[in-house]
């Protein structure tokens, strides 16, 4: 697979995306997205071991938060379970991605000039292995 590079990133971005190890991508489409693919989704009981998660960079980033997860092909709790937030979709790139609606919280604030794509996609890490923590798989 040949990366789309729509667009250049913040030299910090790159690096952390280029150590991270995963395939990436920045795509135009509407808005501004980051792709990586084959990312983990930290927990034996979702439908999907790896998945293509889109992070949109919001106009006025570093300064301005990044905001929720995409997720391609869309996850689901293989006990059957909802997963609370995902049901709406956004088209990216001719893809039909699942949105994860979670938010930065008054005790995690976005800090502009210390967070960005790195701390971004640790808390996805993190959205994605709490799901079962909040409802214990059956």
């Amino acid at each position: 697979m040949e990366a789309r590079r729509d667009f250049d990133l913040l030299p910090e971005d790159e690096k952390f995306l280029n150590e991270y190890n995963l395939p990436w991508e920045t795509i135009t489409d509407g808005s501004q997205w980051v792709l990586i693919h084959n990312f983990p989704s930290q927990h034996e009981g979702y439908n999907h071991g790896t998945v293509t998660i889109a992070i949109r960079l919001e106009t006025g980033y570093p300064n301005t938060p990044l905001d929720m997860v995409y997720v391609d092909p869309p996850l689901a709790r293989r006990d059957r379970q909802a997963i609370g937030a995902t049901n709406a979709h956004q088209n990216i790139a001719g893809k039909t991605y699942q949105r994860w609606s979670r938010h930065r919280t008054a005790q995690n604030p976005w800090r502009p000039g210390e967070d960005g794509i790195s701390s971004h996609v640790f808390l996805i890490e993190d959205w994605f292995a709490r799901e079962f923590e909040k409802c214990p798989q059956r």
